[in-house]
């Protein structure tokens, strides 16, 4: 009973219900005659409109992968200035802000697989798979950071390879003749050169780094962050499910549960960095951003692929924990008075505040509380990113909200708050989403675009560049930038249930995923819940918005104004 009480209550919460007639007819009038320059503003989007950002979009991308097709491939990205291809930075290995990305495997090329398929484009995804497929190998003298290896290459070919395969033909028949599962195989041989990163460790916490020939470097250090060791199990854990073998998913999820046995006694959180073989903590600040992000996403993205009731049982731990040690700000978001719902990073043992910036990784969070049903709370510090948006054209890396300053100035082209506003406005169809999308896309094409592509803004003030185009810009920002306003999108009108991966690639919900081959080594007492994670994936095909909050603002205009008043925008 309680378990279907507390599924009745997410799938309300999810679809937005907001039920009683005293608390509709309140929010009706707070809109009533339409005067308000917010309403005004963002209570409507026309078709005409929309078809156009759809074609911005979609012009977006092609600007940036076909000047790196040009320019840069089979190097891994595209220096978008220089009209260049970027590879590994081999003179200075600790150069680890390239060296843990770049790996010397046409990077940008197999991350942008599935963003093709997204477009509609199924001739140049089978051309790009069979690039792939013949010039692509592993075996190089290249150190990368495990988690970048994970979520960037072995994800999208596992992504690509479902989708090719797929008996249900989401986006058509894309599958070509001769298709021998190479794509599954490539992920496989990626898979066990990343394997050594769990041996001798005495945690079975991962190192952070290995060399895809000769394995963990003598050099390697014991520290890695909570993030890159706790974010490896949805796609080591689908590759166990594909090929029958449970090692990659065992690995990733010991990981798991050694960092969550780590937590803390006082307080449920955890810290950012951890001694991989003493299990101490070396960095004790607890936030949502870098270095923490994905473990959170990934507990509960494991669990609605998986249905492994352990998965869940530790992301609503975490989630409480949160709640009532990061959140700042009125209990409410769109009522009551008090300063705007804030995350804010704190010692993991003690609950208290370390700084006063937030990161823009953060921003993913209003997407991971829209798939969790808590649509109100990511309305509120959505709302809270996007107007540092709007005031910079971009999110700074660090932003001090006590300052309201940038710590940190630049941006990467990433994709968090573009995330995050997709699955709001897939949750809620409000059109002041597509407004915030248009936003964004705007910006990027004037701020952003160089000769051969998107350029890194070194200065989000200036708006000075630096020449680099990572590869999340085209598997991400484009693709969730493309689907907010493609509202006919095989994503959105097939019967199949999708997620996506912390890379942006897409993942169906399928029973596959759920059948085990082999007995959990680990057991739990009480076994998967087979439907109910199933059922959280509505999210993606819910229209039960009332038609009282689908035409008005999302958050009242009073407490949008205080949020623009918070980060200086007047």
């Amino acid at each position: 009973f309680k378990q279907c009480k507390a599924l009745l209550n997410l799938l309300l919460s999810i679809c937005g219900k907001v039920g009683e007639e005293s608390h509709k007819r309140s929010y009706l009038s707070f809109f009533d005659g339409n005067k308000d320059e917010y309403v005004r503003r963002y209570s409507s989007f026309p078709d005409a409109l929309r078809a156009k950002m759809k074609g911005m979009a979609k012009e977006m991308f092609y600007f940036g992968y076909d000047n790196y097709m040009k320019y840069a491939f089979p190097e891994d990205e595209l220096n978008p200035i220089d009209c260049e291809g970027r590879g590994p930075d081999v003179l200075n290995p600790s150069n680890i802000n390239i060296n843990d990305v770049l790996g010397n495997y046409s990077l940008t090329l197999i991350d942008t697989l599935d963003t093709l398929l997204v477009l509609g484009n199924v001739t140049e995804f089978q051309r790009a798979v069979k690039l792939v497929i013949d010039t692509v190998s592993f075996d190089k003298d290249s150190t990368v950071q495990v988690f970048e290896a994970n979520i960037r290459i072995l994800g999208s070919l596992i992504s690509a390879h479902i989708l090719l395969t797929d008996p249900k033909h989401p986006f058509g028949k894309v599958g070509f003749e001769g298709y021998d599962n190479e794509l599954l195989h490539l992920a496989h041989d990626l898979a066990v050169r990343l394997l050594p990163a769990f041996e001798n460790t005495s945690t079975g916490i991962p190192y952070p780094r290995v060399n895809l020939k000769t394995g963990v470097p003598p050099d390697s250090i014991n520290e890695t962050c909570t993030a890159g060791a706790g974010s490896l199990l949805v796609e080591f854990g689908i590759l166990s499910r594909l090929i029958g073998d449970s090692t990659f998913e065992w690995v990733a999820r010991r990981a798991v549960r050694a960092l969550w046995n780590l937590r803390s006694n006082e307080t449920g959180l955890l810290g950012n960095v951890v001694n991989i073989q003493t299990g101490q903590w070396v960095g004790k600040q607890s936030g949502l951003g870098a270095g923490m992000d994905s473990f959170y996403e990934y507990l509960l993205k494991s669990y609605i692929l998986f249905g492994e009731k352990e998965d869940y049982r530790m992301f609503q731990a975490a989630y409480e924990s949160i709640q009532n040690h990061l959140r700042r700000g009125r209990e409410s978001c769109n009522e009551g008075e008090g300063d705007p719902p804030l995350y804010v990073n704190v010692n993991m043992f003690s609950g208290e505040i370390m700084n006063t910036w937030i990161d823009s990784l953060q921003a993913f969070f209003p997407g991971l509380q829209v798939l969790n049903g808590d649509v109100d709370n990511a309305i509120c510090l959505h709302a809270f990113y996007y107007a540092i948006w709007k005031r910079f054209g971009a999110l700074p890396e660090r932003y001090n909200w006590q300052l309201q300053a940038p710590d940190v100035l630049f941006y990467p082209l990433r994709p968090e708050l573009v995330e995050s506003t997709y699955l709001l406005y897939q949750a809620t169809k409000n059109p002041f989403y597509l407004h915030v999308g248009m936003d964004i896309l705007q910006s990027l094409e004037k701020n952003a675009k160089v000769r051969c592509g998107y350029a890194t803004l070194h200065h989000v003030v200036d708006k000075s560049k630096e020449d680099r185009m990572e590869s999340f810009f085209l598997s991400e920002t484009c693709k969730y930038l493309y689907l907010l306003f493609d509202e006919d999108n095989p994503l959105h009108k097939s019967d199949n249930k999708y997620i996506f991966t912390t890379e942006g690639h897409v993942v169906p919900i399928d029973k596959r995923f759920r059948d085990k081959q082999w007995n959990d080594l680990y057991p739990c007492k009480e076994g998967p819940l087979n439907y109910f994670a199933s059922s959280l994936s509505l999210i993606l095909q819910c229209n039960r918005i009332p038609e009282e909050r689908r035409y008005t603002l999302p958050l009242k205009s009073i407490y949008m104004r205080q949020i623009d008043h918070m980060v200086g925008l007047f």
